[in-house]
């Protein structure tokens, strides 16, 4: 499998069989276990534990307390059909959660939203593999699905413990919105990764362009291509969110919202600036090997044009004819090597002069 074939399928979701009904879930045999973390935020504190007893979760429908229920791993079918009847999620929004990826977007189902967004890690200039993040607001509950186990969203966990501010004793939809902009930020440390590897190859595209260079080039390009796949359609579906009628959303938090999707797009235009870079710097990559095969090509032609006088003064003394003049003289030999040299060093000056060698050639 090339990398193209390997970038393009990071983007084919998974589908059930042809025939299925609607909502049917497709998980592989290599899903990572099912693991739930529960936070509950009355307030006046904050409980936070992992669900062994789903029962537990019908907790989160107390509308005193903010609750956020984060699942990670989708390789326990039976929890995953369990944590949707508890919670009434719609088949269609439950595969969308678990067929994975899909395309970021915003979907209303009833009282509760469906946000997609695709998290990347901050090293994607090495690795890709984009991630999708989904999450169910409701009234007073926020549910988080990975596909596999991760880090991300540790940040806003130490947010809630450290109670410094917002999310700690706000709403549902704030909960949601830090989520997703702790996603969206994360866009920032990946690009800065990526500008600077671009810094780098910029600089050995003009001195040293050689195959394994060209070679890195396309690797930044498929990583940006991962980033654009990302970026473009949250675009979209963050001004949805924004400038959408949902119910579940305040509007002191569409503020916030609004915040994020300008730095969405920020981002999204510093990805296609560099996009555009590493096509300027593959561009300069050929015109440089161009060069450097141009200057080795004239040099080579210079040499063999030289030749071509001796060659031909050699080839006629070097005839084995018996009456040819010069032949018995005794001074025909280095007559015949100064006439060389002179040809060779009056060629040699024509081409300085011409500037077709030496600083200007």
């Amino acid at each position: 499998m090339n990398a193209a074939t390997r970038t393009a399928s990071r983007f084919f979701k998974r589908h059930p069989r042809v025939g299925a009904r609607p909502g049917t879930l497709v998980i592989p045999d290599d899903a990572p276990p099912t693991t739930i973390r529960m936070v509950e935020d009355s307030g006046a504190e904050i409980r936070e534990h992992e669900v062994r007893d789903l029962e537990t979760l019908r907790r989160a429908f107390d509308g005193g307390t903010t609750t956020w229920i984060d699942v990670q791993g989708f390789g326990d079918r039976d929890r995953i059909d369990a944590i949707g009847s508890t919670f009434g999620l719609h088949p269609l929004l439950l595969e969308d959660v678990v067929n994975v990826p899909q395309r970021p977007k915003v979907e209303s189902y009833g009282d509760q939203v469906l946000i997609i967004v695709r998290m990347i890690p901050v090293d994607i200039a090495e690795r890709a593999e984009p991630e999708q993040l989904s999450l169910v607001l409701g009234p007073h509950y926020v549910l988080t699905f990975q596909e596999r186990h991760g880090h991300l969203l540790a940040p806003i966990r130490r947010r809630i413990r450290s109670r410094k501010g917002a999310p700690s004793g706000m709403g549902a939809d704030y909960l949601a919105y830090a989520l997703v902009d702790t996603v969206v930020d994360a866009y920032y440390p990946a690009l800065e990764r990526i500008g600077e590897r671009l810094e780098d190859l910029e600089t050995e595209v003009i001195e040293r362009p050689t195959p394994e260079v060209l070679g890195r080039l396309h690797h930044l390009k498929n990583r940006l291509v991962d980033l654009r796949r990302g970026i473009w359609p949250q675009r979209e579906a963050l001004n949805a969110l924004v400038r959408g009628d949902f119910p579940a959303i305040t509007d002191p938090v569409r503020i916030y919202l609004r915040d994020t999707h300008d730095h969405c797009v920020q981002t999204s235009e510093v990805a296609e600036m560099y996009r555009e870079m590493v096509s300027g710097l593959m561009n300069t990559y050929l015109s440089s090997v161009a060069n450097r095969t141009n200057d080795v090509m004239k040099v080579l032609t210079i040499v063999a044009t030289i030749f071509i006088p001796l060659s031909f003064l050699a080839g006629v003394y070097g005839m084995n004819f018996e009456h040819m003049p010069e032949l018995h003289s005794r001074w025909a030999y280095p007559t015949l090597w100064a006439l060389m040299v002179g040809v060779a060093g009056g060629m040699l000056a024509f081409f300085w002069r011409k500037g077709w060698i030496g600083p200007g050639g």
